[in-house]
């Protein structure tokens, strides 16, 4: 790996303790990565406890291997296929969820991958490189209007429509196939960064986003979350921009919110209808120590939910 970073797991021991993890327990960690949060998670387990992984990820799948526990299964699969992962594990429910979501350090730090213009290689941004086509192969055939509306509306990028344009003119003369060469096109076209900030940081971020389906995979899995967690199950999800966590938050709040009634209708309180989850605590940030340790950690954002119901 060609990488400066060791893989170093965001709010580690904050997620796990937020997961409330039985001895006994079945838990899910929806993103294996490599394994810092699932590592732990077994500490915690007792000799009765499950830990099922997902990650889509083969590189994290082949590291997973390295764990030789009865009590832990992993799964080549991305976590919006969560439930039907577990039917097909013969799994009923669950007492806990962890989604940490984003890239490892060992993906963006690998060039062969193509997440990162800080190396130079080919242009990929795969996370499961066995199925899909790369960044390259999109930029090769998107027209000029859609590839400025997957930059604004997945990177936030306020000069979406001339990096567009500028991607469009230079591969009139070739293909645009390396990391490096899309970096310097981008950085042609931003005329302004915020200090600090690559002008290319926000287009890498918005085509990883959308070649891998990020936004829509989350919002297809926290439904799912609910209803494999048992009740008094925590939900616990870690975002890195704020697309993710608003979709995040968004759903929290309205799973604890009860259904709404119609106005001046006479229901006794025990009949009213019942939030499917209920918040625990608030959103929760890494730690100044943590990010000067790791500067991945600055962007974390953690929420928490556990599932009301009969136990609860």
């Amino acid at each position: 790996m060609s990488g400066v970073f060791a893989h170093k797991t965001v709010l580690l021991h904050e997620a796990v303790e937020a997961l409330n993890v039985r001895a006994d327990g079945t838990y899910i960690d929806g993103t294996f990565g490599r394994g810092g949060h699932s590592r732990l998670i077994l500490d915690k387990l007792g000799k009765n406890g499950r830990l099922i992984a997902l990650d889509k990820d083969l590189a994290a799948v082949n590291e997973a291997g390295s764990i030789a526990d009865a009590r832990f299964r992993i799964v080549h699969s991305g976590f919006a296929r969560l439930r039907q992962v577990l039917i097909e594990l013969g799994i009923g429910s669950v007492d806990g969820v962890l989604l940490d979501l984003g890239v490892s350090s060992p993906q963006l730090d690998e060039a062969a991958r193509g997440f990162s213009f800080r190396f130079d290689g080919p242009l990929d941004m795969r996370m499961d490189a066995s199925r899909g086509i790369t960044a390259a192969e999109w930029l090769a055939t998107a027209t000029e209007e859609h590839m400025a509306e997957v930059i604004k509306e997945y990177g936030e990028e306020r000069f979406a429509k001339q990096i567009a344009r500028a991607v469009v003119a230079a591969r009139a003369g070739g293909t645009i196939a390396t990391t490096r060469q899309l970096a310097e096109i981008v950085a042609k076209a931003v005329r302004t960064r915020e200090p600090n900030q690559d002008p290319a940081t926000r287009t890498f971020q918005a085509l990883r986003i959308y070649l891998n389906q990020e936004l829509e995979e989350l919002s297809l899995v926290l439904p799912q979350c609910v209803d494999v967690l048992a009740p008094r199950g925590r939900l616990v999800v870690i975002s890195f921009h704020s697309l993710e966590d608003r979709i995040v938050k968004r759903f929290m709040r309205e799973a604890s919110n009860p259904d709404t009634m119609p106005t001046r209708l006479p229901v006794r309180a025990k009949d009213m209808p019942v939030p499917k989850l209920r918040l625990v605590g608030k959103a929760r940030r890494a730690s100044d120590e943590e990010v000067a340790g790791n500067p991945r950690a600055r962007s974390a954002v953690m929420r928490v939910a556990e599932k009301m119901g009969d136990a609860a």
